[in-house]
């Protein structure tokens, strides 16, 4: 059978059989698992830049800084940590699509009669494993360095929850990052900007407030802002005074900025995968 005629299989066969691409999903799921499992290093990776900060910020210069509202450094610093490890995740999980399109494996891919949305779902499952393991390393630091929920029970897990889904809205942005710009040299040069700056110009790790003028409105704005000014309502911890609009109503913004970015990232990025080299 031809490579045509297995694609043209998959795609008759898929057409009315939602259970069919569920087992793909996590076919393909259960693949980059191996992979991943011989490289354990990856989780460090994609930990190390938010302890870098917590333990720089949080614990060195605690005592430096202060916030507007007032409350522990040590805490509001937290959340900023947290939010970091999903924007670290964003290269490796490029990285990774970008060198399947190189190394030829999304040509052996579409010789099989499976989705080729299942590929990036798959991918996707994947690498937020290796987020969330991220993600318990930090919370680990964290509660060393002296940080604590405030709340019950449910608005923490509420507020983990949040972030588990900022991780998975930011490898789609990976997703598409390597869709677009296809060359892992040139998504090595980008991704360190989404870990590093964009933080630094929200409210992950300073007030809006205490910034220039300028760059007042970007901090506010970000993306990122929202989703940290949520956790830290939801973990009643000290939180960024208000005046802009995600400052007051941090879930909200939060909610509609993760539904955004996903709707937008995914039906690009499968929209692309599919047409690639056709």
């Amino acid at each position: 059978m031809t490579t045509a005629t297995y694609t043209e299989a998959g795609r008759g066969r898929r057409g009315g059989a939602p259970g069919a691409l569920l087992t793909e999903v996590l076919a393909v799921t259960g693949r980059r698992l191996h992979h991943l499992g011989r490289a354990p290093g990856r989780v460090v990776g994609v930990a190390l830049s938010p302890l870098v900060s917590m333990v720089m910020l949080g614990y060195l210069f605690r005592d430096a800084i202060r916030l507007p509202a007032g409350g522990e450094y040590g805490e509001y610093v937290f959340a900023g940590g947290a939010v970091q490890v999903a924007l670290a995740c964003v290269g490796p999980t490029a990285i990774s699509v970008a060198m399947d399109f190189k190394g030829g494996l999304v040509d052996r891919f579409r010789s099989l009669p499976i989705s080729r949305s299942a590929v990036l779902f798959g991918h996707t499952l994947a690498d937020l494993l290796v987020g969330l393991l991220g993600l318990a390393v930090v919370t680990g630091a964290g509660l060393l360095l002296g940080w604590r929920t405030r709340t019950g029970i449910l608005p923490t897990l509420a507020g983990f929850g949040l972030i588990a889904l900022f991780v998975y809205v930011m490898l789609w942005l990976g997703v598409l990052l390597a869709m677009t710009l296809r060359n892992v040299e040139t998504i090595s040069v980008v991704t360190p900007f989404i870990v590093v700056v964009l933080p630094f110009l929200s409210n992950a790790f300073l007030a809006p407030q205490s910034m220039p003028a300028p760059v007042r409105p970007i901090a506010e704005w970000n993306p990122v802002s929202a989703v940290v000014a949520a956790c830290r309502d939801l973990w009643g911890n000290p939180a960024t005074s208000g005046g802009s609009l995600p400052a007051e109503h941090p879930v909200a913004a939060a909610a509609v900025t993760l539904g955004t970015l996903f709707a937008v990232c995914c039906a690009v990025s499968l929209r692309r995968y599919r047409t690639a080299g056709s």
